[in-house]
């Protein structure tokens, strides 16, 4: 193992290189000081170009770091990633088709790190069948030049399966917190645990580079060896930021490493306003013992409502990135948690989550058709990818998919138990076709499961391959604020129920009398948080 400058590290990746970079989301566990030197590096030379940028999360802070980093002409000639949406410079790339581009189930992206580091055949999994990422629908391609199939279709015993190939790997750039001399890297302080073992040993198969970013340098023999994350066999290369920051936004937060635990009382609170609506209904969903997955979008607003209810021991709480139990938290540190019971390496979660594990998934929508389709991906010119999403809702035994009715200018007003549309978004969020099927209500149904769609002035479900209206928020018209706003028209539930006068109350809702009394009539675990 050699320590060196991340400009040194910059200098190993050459061109048409692959590079396989750790982290999550805004900042957490990338090693942006590497990718700074890089793009510094490209800038001033020219080099290295047609890079292929490989990440299991999105990364970056919406601006210019993380993959931003590699958004200048010529620098990519393919991504790799299950999200683009923390990279907005790449997503005009994208869309402009500078470079091939492919959003994969953050899942699959996270697990198949195993199979290269054990030189399998890459992944087989159900996850993405009847989807966009399905060959048969564009197999996760985002632009025209992505040609080559990184996914093919396989019958096993009668079954669909899809198989996701494995990649090459040259460079891979991982990021802890603390290395020793002989290289045994630490994570103490960071917020997620990411696939970073999976990672070094995939590129060590393979002879790539190794390369992680720290924030301090120990002895030989001084780190407790039950910490180590990245044993030293597997590393090349140290390179050593004392700035680093364990997320973006956040120097350091000792509670966000599992450090401490911090009262309840001072977690966020959302603000009045239509998205805590939507998080409130979505959250009587909850029942006592429910394991649950929070997406992203305003789903992430329901652990601040169960920490704000006080049922956050009565749940099980637990996102993507390795959380289980506690509060994950919303913002621009998503993705990281609070208070949290444990935390497992990222591709043992998605294995909980694609075994069937989760009662709940709550997660975004941003387009459904008449059958109760979902796209998140691609839509309004954007590209957003996929996260977890696919894994997530197409194991889950119920999804409750929460948005806003329409896009674009949204604007209410509640009082006295009521909702009043102020002012109308531009695009309502019901469409006759949605631009890419992530969720396939076809097969979600086949397979018995449930989903509901919540919004801030009525809910839905999926049943019998149609949309159907179950609820109304009080003081909403139904033909004039729903139904004329939608692409179709939905069944109309002939049992249609008000929604509960309580989520257009400012107040706290009483959410843990309402669990109570669902578990007097069983028992259930109580959970310190």
């Amino acid at each position: 193992m050699q320590v060196i400058t991340a400009e040194q590290a910059a200098a190993l990746v050459q061109p048409g290189d692959n590079i396989l970079v750790s982290g999550s989301g805004g900042g957490h566990a990338v090693p942006e000081r590497i990718l700074e030197a890089v793009e510094a590096r490209f800038l001033q030379s020219g080099q290295p170009r047609d890079l292929c940028l490989i990440h299991v999360v999105g990364l970056g802070d919406r601006v210019t770091k993380g993959a931003a980093r590699f958004a200048h002409p010529g620098m990519l000639r393919r991504s790799i990633t299950s999200a683009l949406i923390d990279s907005p410079p790449l997503i005009d790339l994208a869309l402009r088709d500078a470079f091939e581009s492919y959003t994969l189930p953050q899942g699959v992206l996270s697990q198949i790190m195993r199979d290269m580091a054990a030189g399998r055949p890459g992944l087989i999994t159900r996850t993405g069948l009847h989807t966009f990422v399905d060959p048969r629908h564009g197999g996760g391609r985002q632009s025209a030049s992505a040609r080559e199939d990184l996914v093919e279709l396989m019958e096993i015993d009668g079954e669909e399966w899809l198989r996701f190939k494995p990649f090459p790997l040259d460079v891979v750039f991982l990021r802890g917190t603390t290395a020793d001399e002989d290289g045994n890297v630490t994570m103490e302080h960071e917020a997620v645990p990411c696939e970073m073992i999976s990672c070094a040993q995939a590129a060590r198969r393979q002879g790539a580079a190794v390369v992680v970013q720290v924030k301090r340098l120990a002895r030989r023999g001084t780190l407790p060896p039950r910490l180590v994350k990245i044993p030293g066999i597997l590393v090349d290369y140290i390179v050593v930021d004392p700035a680093q920051r364990q997320t973006y936004h956040t120097d350091h937060n000792p509670s966000y490493a599992g450090e401490l635990r911090v009262p309840t009382e001072g977690f966020r609170r959302l603000e009045f306003d239509h998205r805590k609506i939507i998080a409130r209904r979505a959250a009587m969903e909850l029942v006592p013992g429910a394991i649950c997955n929070l997406g992203a979008g305003i789903s992430t607003g329901i652990s601040a409502i169960a920490a704000e209810e006080g049922i956050l021991d009565l749940i099980v709480l637990t996102n993507e990135q390795g959380f289980i139990g506690g509060a994950p938290l919303t913002g621009p540190d998503s993705g990281a948690a609070q208070n949290y019971d444990a935390m497992v390496d990222q591709p043992y979660q998605f294995d909980f989550y694609d075994g069937g594990g989760l009662d709940v998934a709550f997660l975004s929508a941003a387009e459904v058709d008449p059958a109760g389709n979902v796209n998140i991906s691609r839509f309004a010119s954007k590209i957003v990818g996929i996260g977890g999403f696919i894994n997530i809702s197409q194991n889950a035994r119920k999804v409750v998919f929460s948005g806003t009715f329409s896009a674009g200018g949204l604007q209410v007003a509640c009082g006295n138990g009521a909702l009043q549309i102020i002012s109308e978004g531009r695009h309502s969020k019901f469409v006759s076709r949605i631009e890419q099927v992530c969720y396939n209500a076809q097969l979600a149904e086949t397979e018995g499961r449930i989903a509901l769609f919540v919004t801030e002035r009525g809910v839905f479900r999926s049943r019998g391959g149609r949309l159907e209206l179950i609820e109304i928020a009080p003081g909403i018209n139904l033909e004039r604020d729903i139904l004329d706003r939608m692409a179709f028209r939905p069944e109309v539930s002939s049992d249609l129920k008000l929604m509960d006068q309580r989520l257009f109350e400012p107040g706290p809702m009483g959410l843990r009398a309402d669990l109570d009394r669902i578990a007097r009539h069983g028992r259930y675990p109580r959970r310190t948080v």
